[in-house]
């Protein structure tokens, strides 16, 4: 388990995929009893056999099960044991996207400044909720309107953008949290607040504002993305805003927006 942590961490991953990795990678070899040079195909074949079926694991899930020992068997043992398992696709539903009025809701009904922030930021920046609580005051140029994500996922460092609304709420915010430790923007007890505040506040906006949506923080970044787009903001921009490398990622927004689709005529209608 050493191993793996070590070699991830040299390649720059997350601390939440060097857990991932340890985890399934410690998780099979309970499940099969066996030393790692033991290992069969056969045997992984068998625990993503059980996640799938017994556990009743979702496809995305056993993918990463499969490449995390992929990762260890292959990658740091060589022994090429994984290469011709396949499993199946992963199942990416459609979001229920908020709409604009729902994110009005929200943002009103919070419960004080710091959790209104966090929400127009999610929301107007398309930022993922760990990118918001670690934002640190150095990183926004509030006269150029901009901030600067460090080491985002993938360990990339890019660009977004700050509305004037949001602007103006930051210059009330800021002379409150003046001198603390650390410089961090949603300061806590230890450091930046955590992922589980931000989500915990979410979900009290969403209760107050009385909206039934199953409401979590990355649906304010699929909204984001989903409101640009029937803006008709340019998805090539949307694909730099949102940092994806692969602007296949980013079309998968115009399978969400339904305006284009409100105005399309059924043929029944012209009968």
């Amino acid at each position: 388990m050493k191993k793996i942590s070590t070699e991830l961490k040299i390649q720059g991953k997350s601390e939440q995929t060097v857990r991932n990795y340890v985890y399934y990678n410690l998780d099979f070899l309970k499940f099969v009893g066996k030393q790692p040079n033991q290992v069969t195909t056969d045997d992984i074949k068998s625990y993503l056999a059980f996640r799938l079926t017994d556990k009743g694991n979702d496809p995305a899930t056993v993918a990463l099960a499969r490449s995390a020992l992929r990762f260890f068997y292959d990658e740091v043992l060589k022994r090429k044991i994984t290469v011709d398992i396949k499993t199946p696709k992963k199942q990416r539903k459609l979001p229920e996207v908020l709409t604009k009025q729902e994110i009005r809701d929200l943002i009103e009904n919070t419960d004080n400044l710091r959790d209104k922030l966090l929400i127009e930021l999610m929301y107007s920046s398309g930022l993922r909720v760990a990118e918001c609580v670690g934002l640190k005051k150095k990183d926004l140029n509030l006269g150029d309107k901009t901030g600067l994500i460090r080491k985002g996922k993938g360990g990339k460092d890019r660009f977004f953008i700050l509305s004037d609304k949001v602007i103006v709420d930051l210059e009330e915010y800021l002379p409150s949290i003046e001198g603390t430790k650390d410089g961090f923007l949603f300061p806590g007890r230890k450091g930046a607040i955590t992922i589980r505040y931000a989500q915990k506040a979410l979900h009290r906006a969403a209760a107050k504002a009385g909206i039934k949506k199953k409401v979590y923080c990355h649906l304010l970044r699929h909204a984001f993305a989903t409101h640009l787009l029937e803006a008709g903001t340019d998805i090539r921009l949307i694909q730099e805003l949102l940092a994806h490398s692969n602007l296949q990622t980013t079309q998968f927004y115009t399978k969400v927006s339904t305006k284009q689709l409100k105005q399309v005529r059924s043929p029944l209608d012209v009968l």
